[in-house]
């Protein structure tokens, strides 16, 4: 056996169905070691993207997802990707090829292992034959119990040297040893107390929640505190279609009611989410409030730059159950904000129509993300990119679905597509769909060709604004000139068309209603390119930019 094949088969071995990437002469036997085992390889158009798609893969899939380039300027492709991937905290492998062990002339040479740190990812370097199972061993160990890329640097000489089989590779999985955390009986005490004390009380759920899946264990103690729940922005919309008192994001993407109403509670519970400056806005989002946070990391400090007056280091669902049986057992029972005026106000509607701006030939951004909202059903799922376009999606979904936001992650756009061709494959092919804007798509147009040789059924919405949304506004209140971001851009619906999927141009809401219920009707690749006027704000920009109370 040689080395090449040793490790494709630990990487079979660890799980590894979907790899993306792009072949080149130091990755190629070790691809088609992989095929022959009956691991599926897309063929990407650029390696960067690729690992996009891997981290989108494993953000759906909940393990390490797989990306592979060759040496040199195939590994140097994934800078941007990887950042993001590392910010997002996402556990992936990334089987790079490596120049001959030693030969810093070869033209493809570099300094992978510098490489790897500058972009933020661990390093697995392959430096002998008979370490060729422990260095994939390492490098999934790593990515799972540290969250994080990893990239596993393989020298094609190394690779192509004989390996003993001993068949007795342990996958990563096996060493883990992962028990519930359980909580502190005295700190669940202590936050007993404090919320017996409160009158208003917000349950801000986060996307550790969500991992843990204590959906049901929140809604209870919900019920109980008469608590507002809220989530972070990577949490959006869970558990909105189960109560009435579901207020949306925390922080600068909630609502003017969301503010309003978060500013007078007294308690935050917060359940698997860090409470970043962005979730609690430094702090003044909740200027009376006592906290009591729930984590399975050691300790966190919060975006207000203070420590939670109780914090439980425990898992989410036996912790959330553990105070909700104390809360009981003392008779705990808080009216709080479930009261007909706060349901009264949570239900009016977020925009009001006589609002909407009409501009010929073009949709008020707005009106176009409620169409989206009430045409696509909510077993389609959402992912959300970076942008200014991207924050009317963020702010004006309301349909229970499951969303995927890479807002914040490096603030990079053009990653979002990527992300949701492999947030699809992980997920059987299930149709998805991504809001990007006109700059974000084209960054990567190429990738929805890759989407169309194998069939994703994704759809593009791009909401095009013929500019580069977020400097053209940022410009705009600067002072400077906004004309300088506009970038005029050809019928993207003809085009995913001539690259071999569906795609539609529309500038009327009747347009983009015909063109969803096509998707819906035929899910395969498509884009559907929403001209949008320039002369609508988004909430955030006009909070940011101009101080507005919106």
């Amino acid at each position: 056996m040689k080395v090449y094949e040793a490790l494709a088969e630990a990487f079979v071995k660890e799980g590894t169905s979907d790899v993306f990437g792009m072949m080149g002469d130091a990755n190629m036997h070790w691809m088609n070691a992989l095929a022959t085992r009956g691991v599926r390889l897309y063929e990407v158009r650029h390696e960067g993207s690729g690992l996009g798609m891997a981290d989108g893969w494993a953000r759906t899939a909940g393990r390490p997802g797989v990306v592979t380039t060759t040496s040199g300027p195939g590994t140097a492709q994934l800078a941007t990707s990887m950042i993001v991937a590392s910010r997002a905290r996402t556990p992936l492998v990334a089987f790079c090829g490596e120049t001959p062990l030693g030969d810093e002339g070869a033209v493809q040479y570099l300094d992978q292992r510098r490489f790897a740190a500058a972009i933020e990812c661990e390093f697995v370097h392959l430096t002998r034959a008979d370490l060729a199972e422990e260095a994939v061993q390492r490098a999934f160990y790593r990515a799972r119990t540290e969250s994080r890329p990893v990239m596993l640097s393989a020298p094609i000489d190394v690779q192509q040297q004989e390996y003993e089989d001993t068949d007795s590779y342990v996958p990563s999985v096996d060493l883990l040893d992962r028990p519930r955390l359980l909580p502190d009986p005295d700190r669940i005490e202590q936050a007993g107390d404090i919320i017996r004390a409160s009158k208003r009380v917000v349950i801000i759920a986060g996307r550790g929640a969500r991992r843990a899946g204590a959906g049901k264990q929140i809604l209870r103690l919900q019920r109980q505190t008469g608590a507002l729940l809220a989530t972070t922005l990577q949490a959006k919309n869970w558990l909105c279609g189960d109560t009435d008192y579901h207020v949306g994001i925390s922080g600068l993407f909630g609502s003017r009611v969301a503010m309003e109403l978060l500013q007078e509670a007294d308690c935050v519970i917060a359940v698997g989410a860090s409470l970043n400056s962005y979730t609690i806005e430094h702090g003044y989002l909740f200027p009376e409030a006592r906290y009591v946070q729930v984590d399975t990391s050691p300790h966190i400090v919060m975006g207000n730059g203070a420590a939670a007056d109780c914090y439980i280091q425990a898992d989410a669902v036996t912790a959330v159950t553990e105070l909700s049986r104390a809360l009981e057992n003392r008779s705990v029972a808080i009216e709080g904000f479930h009261t007909a005026e706060v349901r009264s106000r949570l239900t009016a509607p977020l925009l009001d129509p006589a609002e909407l701006t009409s501009e010929p030939g073009r949709l008020d951004p707005r009106e176009a993300i409620q169409v989206l909202d009430a045409e696509l059903p909510g077993e389609i799922g959402l992912v959300l990119g970076s942008g200014h376009q991207t924050d009317f999606g963020t702010m004006l979904f309301q349909r229970s679905r499951e969303v995927l936001s890479n807002y914040g992650m490096f603030g990079a756009i053009g990653q979002a597509p990527l992300l949701t061709i492999g947030s699809i494959v992980a997920d059987d092919g299930r149709p998805a769909f991504v809001v990007e804007g006109d700059a974000s798509f084209l960054m990567h147009l190429s990738e929805f060709e890759t989407a169309c040789r194998y069939g994703i059924p994704i759809l593009v919405v791009v909401m095009n604004d013929e500019a580069l949304g977020a400097e053209y506004h940022k410009a705009k209140a600067k002072g400077l000139d906004p004309e300088l971001a506009v970038i005029p851009t050809p019928e993207l619906g003809s085009v995913a068309v001539a690259l071999g999927g569906g795609g539609a141009t529309v500038r009327t809401t009747a347009e983009l209603r015909a063109a969803l219920a096509e998707y819906v009707r035929d899910p395969r690749p498509t884009v559907i390119d929403v001209r949008i006027t320039r002369n609508v704000l988004s909430v955030p920009y006009r909070r940011l930019q101009y101080g507005e109370n919106v």
